[in-house]
């Protein structure tokens, strides 16, 4: 009995003699498919090494990499406070890298703490300036991302801001 070499392409199965000789019908686009199939076509080289997974990220470096983070949507100034229903959402708090938002923080950072807050820093150049705003209220997490989204489902345009399940204010009371 012969022995082939089969492979299989979707639902069709064709032996490795016959794919030598395949011609292309019709190329409507896409990508060249000819990488995927060097492994099989080399069978008589030596093998090549493995490529080695990326080294991961420490938690510097990764917050880093996101640097800057800017929020056109949103910038400091009043907001005015509203009801809102969102139950389960718990105490989310939105600043930025300015004097109203520092000035924010140190005012607010115990009650921040004590209610367990969590904070969003959308508008942020650097590492070194969210850490400054981090040192302001020590304890209270933080983290740089945009709050696009955010404000377009809230209807936002300024900060800072606290969002509770049941509003949002600039006043953070106890």
């Amino acid at each position: 009995m012969n022995k082939f070499n089969y492979v299989l392409f979707g639902l069709c199965l064709v032996t490795t003699t016959a794919l030598a000789s395949l011609n292309v019908i019709a190329d409507i686009g896409g990508e060249d498919a000819s990488p995927y199939f060097e492994g099989i076509n080399r069978q008589d080289e030596p093998a090549v090494s493995p490529v080695l997974p990326p080294v991961p990220l420490s938690q510097g470096e990764a917050e880093a990499a996101v640097l800057p983070v800017t929020t056109p949507e949103l910038s400091p100034g009043d907001v005015a406070a509203r009801p809102l229903q969102l139950p389960g959402l718990g105490t989310l708090f939105i600043v930025g890298n300015d004097e109203a938002s520092r000035a924010w923080l140190q005012v607010n950072a115990e009650q921040l703490k004590s209610r367990h807050a969590a904070g969003l820093v959308v508008n942020v150049s650097d590492l070194p300036a969210l850490q400054q705003l981090r040192e302001l209220a020590p304890g209270v997490p933080m983290v740089a991302a945009s709050g696009s989204e955010l404000a377009r489902r809230l209807q936002l345009s300024h900060y800072p801001v606290l969002i509770t399940d049941t509003g949002l204010s600039q006043q953070v009371s106890p």
